[in-house]
């Protein structure tokens, strides 16, 4: 039997609030069942679906608090109102304090990543942290990052990105080395962005075993799957991630009216039915769903707030596997061993 593991829940977040985070949770826990809970909430809002649900219940601790942090509220001002008191800061304050192995939140993501980065603070030598999205392929499943965390990122810092990423990968697949891509607007090293060449020369020279860094790749290898894991700065991660999610409701939209076009292709879309389920799950972006905040002294896990209880209950289960499978110890062995190469290389150079 796998060993006990502990989910702090920030109850409020999210366009749904408890709702859809508690029936998340007790789907998570029957695919887990060794899985508890610290739930953070305001009490009247809470209690009475938890009520509803005895097997979530029977495994859950449930925190009453003062507030709960607006959806569209401004990170610095959720960060001074909500600090000690809300459901987010003691969600997270969880797992700073080790009564939780990983928390989740599907709420505001400007407050939740300045109260994680200021409870938490980050991980040594990381000087930003990053939020990393799984992103769905053709072969499979990538992860992506920066997607939000940060406007901007100097060559320093997208290595972290890079090596942080790589530890995630291995973390989620159990990759012994992933492939690693810069993304740029071409492939040619001559073309880019100075921080970005200049990051891209670093890794491929530093020859580091936990990563293979594959080189610059472009905006149509994100859906080819062509790396296991691609880094960009924030700005850019945001949109690519903005226009893939309107993308595949556009095309969803388009499928939807062309088989209710005639009475053929509704005919043909109920013998097809299955198939077009199979692809819209794919293609849904609250399904692929849970950010993980990289470079932090704990695991925190952004859902998407429009999410449903399938889609919080998979960022309940990337918060296991995060914290189960040892990420904060791979970030802290890869960012050493990239900074001792660096040392060394340096070394070699003075003398």
């Amino acid at each position: 039997m796998a060993a006990t593991l502990t989910i702090s829940l920030d109850a409020m977040g999210g366009d749904s609030g408890p709702q859809v985070v508690l029936a998340g949770a007790e789907l998570a826990l029957e695919r887990k069942p060794y899985l508890r809970f610290e739930i953070y909430g305001i009490e009247e809002e809470v209690l009475p679906i938890l009520k509803s649900l005895p097997k979530l219940e029977a495994v859950s601790n449930f925190h009453d608090c003062e507030i709960s942090i607006a959806m569209d509220e401004k990170p610095g001002k959720a960060l001074r109102k909500g600090r000690f008191k809300s459901s987010m800061w003691q969600a997270i304050a969880a797992v700073k304090e080790e009564t939780a192995d990983a928390c989740i939140s599907a709420g505001n993501t400007g407050a939740l990543m300045a109260m994680a980065k200021f409870c938490l603070r980050t991980q040594a030598g990381v000087d930003r942290p990053a939020m990393a999205a799984i992103w769905p392929t053709l072969v499979g499943e990538s992860i992506v990052l920066d997607v939000g965390a940060n406007i901007g990122a100097d060559a320093g810092q997208l290595i972290d990105f890079a090596v942080m990423g790589a530890a995630m990968a291995r973390a989620l697949n159990d990759s012994e080395k992933p492939t690693v891509g810069l993304l740029n607007i071409g492939v040619e090293e001559v073309k880019g962005q100075e921080d970005v060449r200049e990051a891209g020369k670093i890794l491929r020279e530093s020859d580091l075993s936990n990563l293979h860094y594959h080189g610059f790749v472009e905006g149509d290898d994100l859906g080819k799957g062509t790396v296991d894991v691609v880094v960009t700065e924030g700005l850019s991660g945001n949109i690519a991630l903005k226009t893939a999610e309107g993308t595949a409701r556009q095309i969803s939209g388009y499928l939807k009216a062309a088989m209710n076009r005639t009475l053929l292709a509704r005919l043909g879309y109920l013998l097809a039915k299955g198939a077009f389920d199979q692809l819209r799950e794919k293609m849904d972006p609250r399904k692929v769903n849970g950010a993980v905040m990289l470079g932090l002294n704990g695991v925190v896990i952004k859902s998407h707030g429009g999410t449903d209880a399938e889609g919080f209950a998979a960022a309940i289960e990337m918060g296991h596997d995060m914290a189960a499978n040892g990420l904060l110890q791979k970030i802290k062995n890869d960012l050493e061993q990239f900074n001792q190469l660096r040392s060394q290389e340096e070394t070699g150079q003075d003398t």
